[in-house]
């Protein structure tokens, strides 16, 4: 009778063995000649698919994280979300670790990544060792275009060199005389800005406008966003002062939009873009605007409630924005073109007339410039990245 359970028992094991080794019936296995044939998009019949937005806190990044929060609520059973630490420069091990655990879920099949800060080019490149499948859509870069641009497959970025241009001919028209420049070494050795900086300058004194090349503190530092916002309250009357009010002030960092608002606005300057230009950018924060829930995402609301604001502060046709918020539209558009890739419907991880679509219908049909970066290789020679996107608007004048 022993021997006669110990035969079956051993019967059960071995069945289940092989049946362990075996594929499933409708899960047929693929040559690697196979997988290399494959499309490029990640659909694959009705499979599962989840998209990661990666973005920054509410402190750093207020736009990209409500953003992301609307695309949960847009599609909740696909997007999952994660954010990287405000101090990002100190703690970039953990901004590569949240990315890693965001595509560590296999049904995770596209990473957007707005902004995509100092450590995104690290992080990245351990996701495509991971997960080499994953569509990885960047933007708003703060690495050199020439390394991100290999690193992601999308790069969106507004087209900082034509701001260059765009900004100062804008503070002129709003009646501008000097413009101040605040930034810290940190953001100065982002190439683009660096170079954009120059710009300015060149420009400024083109048009006759004296440049002031103003140093901040930097809010990844020890004093922190506070500090830094703190000594925006108090340098803008300083420099106005100064200057006199036909003084435009600019920052490249997000964290001082709001009291740089608030400051040129008390003290009767000129502001004719932020960093990251957008009528949600700095603007409701800096002028006590609450945004019912019905009328979240309605721009030309938020556009009445500023240029009403200003008004009644005496600013009118003293501070101007895009019509378009740039950021929100990488997170949004990021995510419907991950979300077609997925699905089969857009069949290329670069599809650069897919993307310019989406963007547009993202920002309502507003009228926006596409460029692609060329930057330069060693010996000097042009060189053309075709995934990386530089985005221009027009301004808005409140």
């Amino acid at each position: 009778m022993l021997r006669k359970y110990l035969a079956l028992l051993l019967t059960v094991v071995m069945v289940l063995s092989l049946a362990a080794c075996s594929a499933p019936a409708n899960e047929p296995t693929s040559t690697p000649a196979e997988e290399a044939s494959a499309p490029e998009s990640a659909a694959q019949g009705n499979s599962k698919f989840k998209i990661a937005v990666y973005t920054g806190t509410v402190s750093q990044g207020e736009e990209e994280f409500r953003a992301g929060e609307k695309m949960a609520r847009k599609y909740p059973d696909i997007i999952v979300t994660q954010t990287y630490p405000d101090n990002f420069t100190k703690e970039q091990e953990t901004v590569i670790a949240n990315a890693l655990a965001l595509v560590s879920d296999p049904d995770v099949k596209a990473l957007v990544m707005v902004q995509a800060v100092p450590g995104a080019c690290a992080a990245f490149e351990k996701v495509r060792e991971a997960r080499p499948d994953v569509l990885i859509i960047a933007g708003v870069p703060g690495e050199d275009p020439d390394i991100i641009a290999k690193k992601a497959d999308i790069v969106m970025q507004g087209d900082e060199l034509a701001m260059g241009y765009s900004i100062p001919a804008q503070a002129q028209k709003l009646g501008a005389k000097t413009f101040v420049h605040y930034s810290f070494p940190r953001h100065m050795s982002y190439p683009l800005l660096a170079q954009r900086r120059d710009i300015f300058k060149a420009e400024c004194e083109r048009l006759g406008m004296k440049f002031v090349d103003a140093t901040a503190p930097d809010p990844t530092g020890d004093a922190g966003v506070p500090g830094a916002q703190q000594f925006i309250l108090e340098d803008v009357p300083r420099k106005v002062k100064e200057y006199g009010k036909d003084t435009n002030f600019f920052s490249t960092n997000c964290a001082m939009q709001e009291p740089l608002i608030k400051s040129v606005l008390e003290q009767g300057a000129i502001y004719a873009q932020q960093c990251c230009p957008s009528p949600y950018h700095g603007y409701p924060g800096a002028l006590g605007i609450e945004i019912p829930t019905d009328k979240a995402g309605d721009v030309d609301y938020i556009v009445e409630q500023i240029r009403s604001k200003i008004a009644e502060k005496g600013g009118t046709g003293r501070f101007s924005t895009w019509p378009v918020p740039m950021n929100m539209m990488f997170i949004e558009a990021g995510v419907e073109y991950a979300k077609a890739w997925c699905e089969g419907t857009i069949t290329s991880k670069n599809d650069g007339e897919a993307l310019k679509r989406i963007c547009s219908e993202v920002a309502g049909g507003a009228q926006m410039q596409f460029n692609t970066y060329t930057g330069k290789d060693k010996d000097g020679n042009d060189v053309s990245f075709d995934n990386f996107y530089m985005i221009l608007s027009d301004f808005i004048t409140f």
